[in-house]
């Protein structure tokens, strides 16, 4: 039975991560005691947006990595995810909570950073298992202006759960092999088409 179980929410999620957990964690909001943790890591996130090129305005950095820490927070609590995030993604298949899988993350993400018209940042989107049988995860990229999105950050708040960010480099993520959203889409294009000649 576990393994039936297992196998469903892989199928069901979305978005596919390293494994299932049952496990709760904790409050998507952080207690005030966390909050000097919340301004750590925004500073950390702040250093490694600055690390994208010597052209990324530093007040630009800060803010984005403001939204990037603890906006999904609030998307937390407002989407009501408190469990791990396949588990939460099997809520939303089967109709108990709107939103929450790893496009809804993304999609959230990417509005509010475009929402501050940064000058020196550039926001990509990003696809990895695409073109495989494992399950599709979305995330938001940011890369100094012009520069290309495989030399960007990953800005990630459904990986580890609840609303809390992920962050690396695209090289040296080891989980996912990354694809740009457009990228993935022209071979979506092709795959159909060829389907489609296929069947006539």
């Amino acid at each position: 039975m576990a393994g039936v179980l297992a196998l469903s929410l892989g199928l069901l999620a979305g978005c596919s991560a390293p494994s299932v957990s049952t496990q709760t964690g904790g409050p998507a909001v952080a207690p005030a005691q966390d909050r000097d943790a919340l301004e750590a890591q925004i500073a950390e996130v702040t250093q490694a947006l600055r690390a994208l090129g010597p052209g990324v305005d530093p007040d630009e950095a800060a803010r984005a990595a403001r939204i990037a820490v603890l906006k999904p927070l609030d998307w937390a609590r407002e989407w009501q995810v408190v469990d791990a995030p396949l588990v939460h993604n099997v809520k939303v298949v089967n109709g108990f909570r709107e939103k929450g899988v790893c496009q809804d993350w993304a999609d959230a993400m990417e509005i509010a950073l475009h929402a501050e018209g940064f000058r020196t940042l550039d926001i990509h989107r990003a696809i990895a298992n695409a073109r495989n049988i494992k399950l599709e995860h979305a995330t938001v990229i940011v890369t100094a202006d012009g520069q290309p999105w495989d030399s960007g950050l990953i800005l990630d708040p459904w990986r580890i759960g609840q609303g809390r960010l992920y962050t690396a480099r695209v090289g040296e993520d080891d989980r996912y092999s990354w694809e740009s959203r457009e990228a993935v889409r022209a071979w979506t294009r092709e795959w159909k088409a060829r389907a489609l000649a296929q069947q006539g």
